[in-house]
C-alpha cells in the first residue's frame, strides 16, 4: 500500500511542477512510513546519516511544499514543535499527556456533527479537528519514579 501512496504523492508533486530531489523523495517516503507524527527534527535525525549535507531547514521547506500540496497536515500544539501527519484519510488523534505520543483513530460518526453544526449555525464547515488526551499504555505501565 505505501508504495502506491508514494507513487501517487510523487505524481501529485510532479503535476504541480515540483522537482523531486533525492532529499524530497526520502522525506516523503519517511512521512508515509511513519506512524509517529514526527517533528521536522525527528525527520532530520532519521535521515541525516543518508543525507549528511541536508539541513533542518531543508526538511522544513519540504514539509511546507508537502503541506501546500495537501500531502501532509501540520499539527500544532501550543509552544511545542509542530508535528506532521501524512494525509491518507480523515482521522483523529489520541495524545498522551505524559510523553506526547500521538495515535490515529477513525470515527465516522463525527461526519454527522459537521452537517448538524452547519445546519444549526448556518456556517459552511471547512474542516474539523478532534484530539483526545489521556495517558498511553506505556506511560500507565511505567513504574512510578521514586521520590
Amino acid at each position: 500500500m505505501s508504495e502506491v501512496q508514494l507513487k501517487d504523492a510523487l505524481d501529485a508533486l510532479k503535476s504541480t511542477g515540483v522537482r523531486i530531489t533525492p532529499q524530497r523523495h526520502a522525506i516523503l517516503e519517511y512521512m508515509i512510513h511513519s506512524t509517529a507524527h514526527p517533528t521536522a527534527d525527528d525527520i532530520y535525525r532519521a535521515l541525516e546519516k543518508t543525507f549528511p549535507n541536508m539541513s533542518v531547514a531543508t526538511v522544513y521547506n519540504n514539509l511546507r511544499v508537502f503541506r501546500k500540496a495537501g500531502l501532509v497536515k501540520e499539527l500544532t500544539y501550543g509552544d511545542s514543535s509542530s508535528r506532521f501527519d501524512f494525509v491518507t484519510h480523515d482521522h483523529y488523534h489520541m495524545i498522551c499527556s505524559d510523553c506526547g505520543k500521538i495515535v490515529d483513530f477513525h470515527y465516522p460518526g463525527l461526519d454527522e456533527v459537521e452537517h448538524l453544526a452547519s445546519h444549526v449555525t448556518g456556517f459552511q464547515v471547512d474542516y474539523h479537528r478532534l484530539e483526545l488526551y489521556g495517558t498511553c499504555k506505556d506511560c500507565v505501565e511505567k513504574p512510578a519514579k521514586a521520590q
